[in-house]
């Protein structure tokens, strides 16, 4: 691997945003809740190793971590965001619009979006997401159009199902969990609903605006509970109660399988084989962003990147995947490993 060139952009940063950042020492990260516990492992790596400060890791979710790294650049922002999903287009506007210009796009691993329930639990689930829809979902279709969800039990989803109330802990609106459960979860149980394969065969314009504006709202009547960025108190929650659900990143229910066991998508289970071949029907690639104006300039931020991206935590085996996250491919891990650590401008969201 090529070692970092400073770039143009980043000798060209302002003397005040440069005197401010020097006057911290330590790194300062944000972000998604799924990829903290990964980030916080190699912030631990890199401090024991180095014995450089810890960089400090806060899990303030995806979309926040996005508003707060791209408010700016200098010793008031932070230098990297953790995010388990792609940075949207409006967030690259964000953060261009404020002087973060120069960013490089990490794609760290792949992770399979988990519904787990207690290990006490009579019941081994396995759920198709049209069931998932059809218990979550504010509205679904009914007689004569779109109705307040009426299901109040598993069983009134389906028949075949248990007779146990619906009650699901879940990621806020903040969350990339939360968008990516919606688009990989909702969306396509709600596609696979009869209704929306007839409006997909008679309005396809119409179709495409049901699935942004109906397919996307969770409920807010009590079985779907909005549980923060706090992943670990969902699991003490699921604890606490057997039949309760509980959505959230693989890591969690990796590093909980003495207490949780998994609900099967469609006959599938979470593994790091199924999310990795994505044959796990909600599998997603997991990511962190680079503030390029800040290497070099905030002391062992460059060194802390490197360590992200060394083999040691990135390849099979390696330390990240004893977290439970899902190794990139041997030739994407070495392209990834080689762009992120020479600092690659990522290109523009449109």
């Amino acid at each position: 691997m090529s070692l970092f060139k400073l770039t143009v952009s980043t000798l060209a940063l302002s003397a005040a945003a440069v005197g401010a950042a020097q006057a911290r020492d330590e790194i300062r990260i944000v972000g998604s809740s799924t990829v903290f516990p990964y980030t916080q492992a190699v912030a631990e790596q890199f401090a024991n190793v180095t014995g450089a400060p810890s960089p400090i890791v806060e899990s303030t979710g995806t979309g926040g971590g996005m508003k707060i790294f791209c408010a700016g650049i200098g010793e008031a922002h932070p230098d990297l965001t953790g995010a388990s999903r792609a940075m949207k287009a409006s967030e690259y506007q964000l953060c261009q619009n404020n002087g973060v210009t120069d960013i490089t796009e990490a794609m760290i691993g792949y992770d399979g979006l988990s519904i787990a329930i207690s290990r006490a639990a009579e019941n081994d689930w396995d759920l198709t997401l049209e069931q998932v829809f059809l218990a979550l979902a504010a509205e679904i279709p009914g007689e004569g159009g779109w109705i307040a969800n009426p299901n109040k039990t598993w069983a009134d989803v389906d028949a075949s199902l248990p007779a146990v109330e619906i009650l699901a802990y879940g990621p806020p609106p903040t969350s990339g969990t939360r968008d990516a459960f919606v688009e990989l979860a909702m969306h396509a149980g709600c596609e696979a609903t009869p209704f929306m394969k007839a409006l997909k065969e008679a309005d396809k314009a119409g179709y495409k605006a049901t699935v942004k504006d109906n397919c996307s709202r969770m409920r807010q009547d009590g079985p779907f509970v909005e549980a923060g960025e706090n992943d670990n108190l969902i699991v003490q929650r699921l604890n606490a109660d057997e039949h309760a659900m509980g959505i959230f990143g693989y890591s969690f229910l990796y590093e909980n399988m003495d207490t949780l066991k998994a609900v099967r998508i469609a006959g599938v289970e979470p593994s790091a084989e199924t999310i990795g071949d994505f044959s796990y029907p909600i599998s997603r690639p997991l990511y962190f962003y680079t503030k390029n104006a800040h290497r070099g300039v905030i002391p062992n931020f460059q060194e802390f990147i490197e360590e992200y991206m060394s083999d040691d935590a990135m390849e099979p085996g390696g330390y990240l995947s004893e977290r439970g996250m899902v190794a990139l491919p041997d030739d994407l891990r070495a392209e990834t490993q080689d762009a992120v650590i020479d600092g690659k401008t990522m290109a523009p969201k449109e």
